[in-house]
């Protein structure tokens, strides 16, 4: 009798599996088959356990859509620009750099070789590039310092107000920036012709904060007036944060840039990942009817991470592009665009691809 009982209930249980696995298959050919992805740390938690999750495969956006964001991103080339800043060493150039990307201030010194950064904007629905480069104290390769000036579109020289010998090495420095731009300027059109450069430059009189100030604010404002209208002074303190953004916006200013491209005026946008030049949505078209207020804050700028330096042959081609464009008087060339030029001598082109 036990022998009969326990084959009943085998055959009972056996119907019942049967059943379980006919309505499994019914259901599976009913429903649409899923995919199993990759677990995160949240996904794992399933109704039947963490084993048992199933998870959808995550959708990737399409490559139009990618390239319009990136195209969204891209700075126009006439947006671009390259601003050096230059002095002795010791003086604080990479305080002020640090105070303009970050507002920080590091107590410790570290000689700089030289360091790239990038800061992108955002403002009233167009995109700007600014390549900062912060320069080293020593000048070992005169070749590369050159380079460097004709690659420039807007200059810091930093001094300190307590060494006169780093205010008479910005002073040099600025001669020798206009001397190269004046005669790669005249390699193309002739030595015999005059031609006015437009250099944005500010003199950063920085550790004002000193009691004791071998070089004065009235000396130094003496000297940028004897200059032009694109050379101008400015006292500030990185230590203490004091005049930066003025310095800036200066610069800005003499340069013909938006004013929300400086520190203050414009919204810091914080990095995500993957997505480091992604801003956030602009404000709606219709704009006229915002306050002054209203429109500035729709500014935005973040500072792009892990950038290259360009290479020396890059450098070399947009010097190239720039020096032919001041010649021509026109500053709005791109570097990479094709540009023929011809002097009234004969036989004398610049042409560049």
């Amino acid at each position: 009798m036990e022998n009969m009982s326990e084959l009943e209930a085998c055959g009972r249980l056996f119907g019942c599996v049967q059943r379980l696995c006919g309505n499994r298959s019914a259901i599976e050919e009913s429903e649409p088959r899923q995919v199993r992805g990759r677990r995160g740390a949240q996904d794992l938690e399933g109704p039947s356990g963490p084993e048992d999750a199933i998870l959808p495969v995550p959708v990737s956006p399409s490559p139009a859509s990618t390239s319009s964001q990136e195209d969204s991103c891209k700075p126009l080339p006439k947006n671009c620009y390259r601003l050096l800043v230059l002095g002795s060493a010791r003086v604080g150039k990479t305080a002020i750099v640090a105070r303009f990307l970050s507002n920080k201030f590091d107590e410790s010194y570290t000689p700089t070789i030289e360091d790239f950064h990038r800061k992108l904007y955002r403002i009233r629905g167009e995109v700007y590039q600014l390549d900062l480069v912060d320069t080293s104290g020593n000048h070992p390769f005169p070749a590369m310092r050159r380079l460097s000036f004709l690659t420039g579109d807007l200059f810091i020289l930093v001094f300190s107000m307590d060494n006169r010998e780093s205010f008479e090495e910005a002073i040099r420095l600025r001669e020798s920036i206009m001397e190269a731009k004046i005669t790669a300027t005249q390699n193309v059109k002739g030595r015999s012709k005059s031609h006015n450069i437009k250099v944005p430059m500010v003199m950063a009189g920085n550790k004002c904060d000193y009691d004791v100030k071998v070089v004065s604010v009235q000396e130094a404002e003496k000297y940028c007036v004897s200059q032009d209208e694109f050379c101008v002074f400015s006292e500030v303190s990185a230590k203490f944060n004091t005049n930066i953004d003025d310095l800036f916006a200066q610069l800005f200013a003499v340069a013909g840039l938006p004013p929300e491209m400086a520190p203050s005026q414009h919204r810091k946008v914080p990095l995500s990942f993957g997505s480091p030049t992604m801003f956030p949505p602009s404000q709606p078209k219709h704009k006229a009817t915002l306050s002054i207020k209203r429109r500035l804050s729709d500014a935005c700028g973040v500072v792009a991470p892990n950038v290259r330096r360009p290479s020396i042959r890059t450098d070399l081609m947009i010097m190239r592009t720039k020096t032919c464009s001041l010649a021509a008087g026109n500053e709005n060339i791109a570097p990479g665009s094709r540009i023929t030029l011809r002097s009234s001598e004969p036989g004398k082109t610049c042409t560049i691809q």
